[in-house]
């Protein structure tokens, strides 16, 4: 038996261990939850935030809802400047470290999450290795440490006072993870946190491309591109020929629907394995557990106490949350988080719904900027991400990337505008345009109800733009990594005129 084996038989050992914990805290969420909220609130109390908030007079959820305001990111952002600023003991006991660096959906103002020691390793790290022990309890497992494992991760620099690093989170994980995983993985750290995104890609794919590469992790827009280049540059079919023993890729960040079938013809193998996670800025979340059940297992026991809002009424302007106690299943929820990363009541503006309750799993279904209702139609992302797939499928295409915006003919009617970035495009855009609209009646009522007559929404309208235009566009606007994602949807119309402009003025030849 090699090196190699004997590496993959005992971390696959190890790793396989953790079931029993994550079985414990899954049973006893409620009980598991009332320790976090507890742990939390004690080891904050005697910061700048906790003594303003009276921590420690807080004994229950209740004290906690009674004395704690909900918080937006510019609510809480003065503490979180302070922090920037080098100050000890401002949201979390001691001086931060690390800022993940996120422009949300919808704005280009960068926000800054703060990352401690205690959220990288008592909710990223932690979290990460009950993922590759949910894989090895419940999914079809080969060898996936007798290679290594490519990671895609974002820039990460120091901060202008040089008191903390700010990027990317997926870099503050690369720059921090255990010797045991950093062993494992390509690129090299100094390629990892580049700056330049054309130069990284390629010294990516100049390290990777020779190695037994058995695991990939990326958000998969980004993954797709460093696949597509590999296979032109290595001139292959596909990417079995490259790393014929790839057995698995760790996705998050945006729905994989869209592109499951482009992966699975980059990787034709029955045995690939695709596993999701919901890792944030602001904290792991939820885990893909099981092939056959819906939803993703939320992390109880991670660090993070979790509150939800009805989405109805976020959208009113009621913000009345409620604990894990009590959720309903397929109702639409806000999440709110407190976290060991200094987080107090934090609206992250993530859309979910519950698909179980006993395991409590759930559904990224949208945020609360990126909808629609401009005409009272209340269109979300997981509308749109579905009716744009079922179209695709019933015309045998594919589409890489899209946003959608308003368009406002009169007073009293208007259209949704769809810019598509196609990999494969409709042999008749028309009739394209026609199912699509169709299809998005068949899954939101309050569409179809806006589309009746047309006397208030007409039939939606497709720009089919040229390939590299929303790439174009992440470069323009310093999006470029893993963390950012082009916005699907706007009530507004500022994005997608710059992304008109761009397709306007665009040559394929430009990438």
């Amino acid at each position: 038996m090699n090196n190699y084996s004997i590496k993959n038989s005992i971390l696959s050992f190890l790793i396989k261990k953790r079931i029993n914990k994550i079985q414990n805290f899954t049973e006893h969420a409620y009980i598991m939850q009332k320790n976090v909220l507890n742990h939390l609130i004690l080891k904050a109390k005697d910061t700048m935030f906790g003594q303003k908030y009276l921590f420690n007079q807080i004994n229950s959820y209740k004290d906690f809802k009674e004395n704690v305001p909900l918080q937006t990111y510019e609510e809480i952002y003065p503490y979180i400047k302070k922090s920037r600023n080098g100050e000890e003991n401002i949201l979390w006991p001691g001086k931060v470290k690390w800022f993940a660096r996120s422009s949300g959906t919808t704005n280009d103002i960068s926000k800054y999450i703060p990352v401690t020691k205690d959220s990288l390793y008592e909710c990223h790290f932690k979290a990460g290795k009950d993922m590759l022990s949910l894989y090895q309890n419940n999914f079809n497992t080969k060898n996936l440490y007798s290679g290594k494992g490519l990671m895609l991760g974002g820039t990460l620099s120091y901060s202008k006072n040089g008191t903390s690093q700010e990027g990317d989170v997926s870099a503050i994980l690369l720059t921090q993870f255990p010797f045991w995983v950093s062993y494992h993985r390509v690129p090299d750290i100094k390629t990892a946190i580049l700056n330049d995104w054309e130069e990284k890609i390629d010294k990516i794919i100049n390290q990777s491309i020779n190695e037994n590469i058995t695991n990939i992790t990326g958000v998969p827009s980004w993954m797709l591109i460093i696949l597509q280049k590999i296979l032109k540059k290595t001139g292959k079919k596909n990417i079995l020929e490259v790393w014929p023993n790839l057995e698995l890729y760790m996705h998050g960040g945006i729905n994989f629907k869209p592109y499951q079938q482009i992966f699975s013809e980059l990787i034709p193998s029955k045995e690939m394995n695709y596993l999701e996670g919901y890792n944030a800025s602001e904290g792991f979340f939820g885990i893909q557990d099981s092939q056959e059940h819906k939803g993703l297992l939320l992390m109880v026991n991670h660090g993070v106490f979790f509150e939800f809002i009805l989405y109805e009424s976020y959208l009113k302007g009621i913000k009345e949350a409620i604990s894990l106690e009590s959720v309903e299943i397929d109702k639409k929820y806000v999440i709110v988080i407190s976290t060991n990363g200094g987080l107090w009541r934090y609206i992250i503006g993530d859309v979910v719904k519950f698909s179980s309750i006993n395991p409590f799993r759930i559904e990224i279904i949208g945020r609360t900027q990126a909808y629609i209702n401009a005409f009272g139609e209340e269109l979300m992302v997981h509308n749109t991400d579905k009716a744009l797939l079922k179209t695709c499928q019933q015309f045998q295409n594919k589409a890489l990337n899209y946003t959608v915006a308003p368009v406002f003919l009169s007073e009293k009617s208007g259209k949704h505008q769809w810019l598509i970035e196609f990999e494969k495009a409709p042999y008749n855009l028309e009739e394209f345009t026609h199912q699509l609209d169709k299809n998005i009646q068949e899954i939101n009522s309050d569409y179809t109800a806006k589309r009746s007559k047309d006397l208030i929404l007409s039939k939606l309208e497709i720009i089919s733009v040229k390939k590299g235009v929303f790439y174009n566009w992440l470069e323009k606007n310093n999006r470029l990594g893993g963390q950012y994602k082009i916005p699907k949807l706007s009530n507004d119309r500022r994005i997608i005129e710059e992304i008109i402009t761009i397709n306007n003025k665009f040559s394929t030849t430009s990438l």
